[in-house]
């Protein structure tokens, strides 16, 4: 279908194993079949190794299947090698769980974001990929001050803002956010998963959002995938989903844990911080 960006379709993949001996290895995903739309937010969950991690870097080919098939905007990707891959990459972004881990702690904020620009020939000099930081900086209310600093000397909303920054200033079609708002505070979830809705209706981007947080699931996608043992169990619009499920495993996944009833302006609502911030900027 015209609207599909990225779909798998029987997807295996296999950890280790030994083909001199013929040891197993570890099958972690079995016939996998997922479709992504354009600018549309899928839901990825389950427990704890149930292999949705290891499905989101299979689907950007961070990791090689074992057998099926993965196509992006048509194209089938499945056995790409990386000359190949190497165009589509700036279309499909990742935002990884610890910033921490995936922002070079040795480089500054400035040349975090701008050296991806420059590498991507989205700009034609350095001044003009910093001006086009400094404009998402403003967006994403980041001081321009954390240019000058590196990742561990900004606070934990910080440095995830300016992971969802990177992959923002690169305008992808699609982007995976891996567990982005686990070991954030209440408030700062709430302003992370506004800044990727924003992102998403602005940009029209396509995303993945893997979580363990039924709650956020059931906040921010459109659809969702219900994994157990690297398989699907389950398929649907999330109203659907968490109102009927049709799978044992996730009524028993959405018994386990509690579901508050979500406030559809919850997201929206500013957080006691920014209510006083904002009333310190009126005039008397």
């Amino acid at each position: 279908m015209a609207d599909e960006l990225l779909t798998a379709r029987g997807i295996d993949l296999t950890y280790g194993g030994n083909r001199l001996f013929g040891g197993p290895g570890l099958k972690v995903l079995h016939g996998v079949d997922v479709t992504i739309r354009r600018g549309e937010t899928v839901g990825i969950v389950g427990e704890s190794g149930s292999g949705k991690t290891t499905l989101g870097r299979a689907l950007l080919r961070l990791v090689d299947v074992s057998a099926g098939e993965i196509r992006f905007d048509g194209q089938d990707i499945t056995r790409a090698r990386d000359g190949q891959m190497r165009p589509l990459r700036r279309r499909m972004q990742m935002i990884f769980q610890d910033p921490m881990a995936s922002l070079n702690p040795r480089h500054s904020v400035r040349r975090i974001l701008v050296e991806p620009i420059l590498l991507h020939r989205l700009a034609s000099n350095g001044r003009e990929a910093e001006a086009r930081v400094l404009k998402i900086l403003d967006r994403f209310t980041l001081p321009r001050a954390v240019l000058d600093r590196n990742p561990h000397e900004l606070s934990g909303g910080q440095r995830q803002r300016i992971g969802i920054a990177r992959a923002a200033l690169l305008e992808p079609d699609f982007v995976l956010a891996d567990e982005i708002v686990s070991g954030l505070d209440v408030s700062t979830q709430a302003q992370v998963l506004n800044l990727l809705r924003d992102l998403s209706r602005d940009m029209g981007l396509a995303m993945a959002f893997i979580s363990h947080d039924l709650s956020v699931i059931r906040a921010v996608c459109d659809r969702v995938y219900v994994m157990r043992l690297g398989k699907v169990v389950e398929e649907g619009r999330c109203e659907d989903v968490f109102a009927a499920p049709k799978s044992e495993f996730t009524r028993a996944l959405l018994d386990a844990i509690p579901l508050p009833e979500i406030d559809p302006g919850w997201l929206a609502r500013k957080s006691p911080l920014e209510e006083a911030a904002a009333a310190e900027s009126l005039p008397p």
